[in-house]
């Protein structure tokens, strides 16, 4: 971690924003037995996540491992064993929108969420349900969040500079949708900043860290719409880890996004460049390199053309659209 630049230990801080409460900084994790609030606990996570904060294993009165796979078809197979009314991930996005989904589906539970990738998923209630939940439930969003960067910024390089181009995209896609706001906005904006420096040369995982919470914040406010709908669908239909899919699409995705918003088409632009930039270095270059067949494209751009974010990043791209999108990536 550097000791200079964009954070410094002067930079940690506790936010409380409504229902929630977001404790950011290094060593923040000290805190999260006491941000829990002293109840049992259940705790979802993986090894590596585990290895990560013992003394949050060790205070755990169950564990359950989260494997990989789909949010839904995981969260449906923990449903019956994960007991208790406070779950804390410790994890990545998938193993923290596992725990939003039990939350959601079985209330009143709260989760607690302590992030080991630059996934965001912590700042949102943007999730899936277990399979079989009624489509009325509401998605949750975690009561505490406790980022620390020793945890949220620890994946070796390549992954963690995946992982900040799926922040980047976030970043990317709040300032756009009807639900945009100036505060979001100014939080995606800064991101976006931070994301540029930090990726640049020597990597500034502190800096990175902020970043994902920032542009988590912003898209938990304001949603998403192509880019996301385009890097989801290759996670849910081809197999790719979500990091990657956002940093092989997104130099691709914001040229489109720029067309469509003249008003942000610098700004889009400036964030192509880093994505152009950094996608190489996180091993995530072209499609064909992620183990994508050039069949696999028109069987791919079918359902990202049926999901109804498209909207929020209008005027909504067609499966013809996609399709040629994801060409020039692969």
């Amino acid at each position: 971690m550097r000791g200079e630049g964009a954070l410094s230990a002067t930079g940690a801080f506790t936010w409380g924003d409504g229902e929630r409460v977001i404790r950011f900084g290094m060593g923040a994790i000290a805190d999260a037995p006491r941000l829990v609030g002293g109840t049992p606990y259940a705790l979802l996570t993986t090894p590596r996540a585990a290895a990560s904060a013992p003394q949050i294993v060790a205070g755990a009165s169950t564990q359950h491992a989260v494997r990989s796979g789909l949010v839904d078809e995981i969260a449906a197979e923990l449903r019956p064993r994960v007991g208790g009314t406070t779950l804390v991930a410790l994890g990545g996005g998938r193993v923290i929108d596992v725990a939003k989904a039990l939350a959601a589906a079985d209330p009143p539970r709260r989760v607690v969420a302590i992030p080991t990738t630059l996934s965001g998923a912590e700042m949102t209630a943007i999730h899936r349900l277990p399979a079989g939940t009624p489509p009325d439930v509401r998605t949750t969003r975690p009561a505490v969040v406790v980022n620390d960067p020793a945890l949220s910024a620890s994946q070796a390089e390549p992954d963690l500079l995946a992982s900040a181009m799926n922040a980047l995209g976030h970043a990317a896609e709040a300032p756009l949708t009807p639900n945009a706001n100036p505060v979001a906005t100014m939080a995606a904006d800064r991101a976006a900043e931070l994301i540029a420096q930090a990726a640049d040369g020597e990597v500034d995982r502190d800096a990175l860290a902020l970043a994902a919470l920032l542009a988590g914040y912003a898209i938990g406010g304001a949603g998403y719409g192509l880019h996301h709908v385009m890097s989801q669908t290759l996670v849910r239909y081809a197999g790719l880890g979500h990091g990657p899919a956002n940093a092989c699409m997104l130099a691709h995705t914001s040229a489109a996004l720029a067309e469509r918003f003249p008003g942000r088409a610098e700004a889009l632009l400036g964030l192509r460049a880093v994505a152009e930039a950094t996608a190489p270095r996180a091993n995530a270059a072209r499609l064909r390199d992620l183990g994508v067949t050039e069949d696999q494209l028109e069987d791919l751009a079918a359902p990202a053309a049926a999901r109804v974010e498209l909207a929020l990043t209008p005027p909504p791209a067609d499966a013809a659209e996609i399709l040629r999108i994801y060409r020039a990536a692969w």
